[in-house]
């Protein structure tokens, strides 16, 4: 029955962007680690600047991972909204 295969065809095409949305995702991940491994290097050389620095740490980490949670929201949206 061909509206069978284009429900199929659609299901499909929404895994895809669901995928797509999802790559988001990779780079929050990569922006995470490089932020913490600076952090803690900058840290080792200056034990004393710690205070002064993770309060911006703290914000940085949060702004990175807002990244990770709208792409994440994307695509949700896209499997079961649309």
């Amino acid at each position: 029955n061909i509206e069978e295969i284009i429900m199929e065809l659609v299901l499909g095409l929404k895994a895809i962007g669901a995928g797509l949305a999802c790559l988001g995702m990779i780079g929050a991940g990569i922006g995470l680690g490089t932020l913490a491994g600076k952090y803690f290097e900058a840290v080792a050389r200056q034990p004393e600047a710690e205070s002064k620095i993770k309060g911006i740490f703290m914000l940085s980490l949060a702004i990175v991972e807002s990244v990770a949670l709208f792409a994440f929201a994307v695509a949700m949206i896209i499997i079961f909204v649309l």
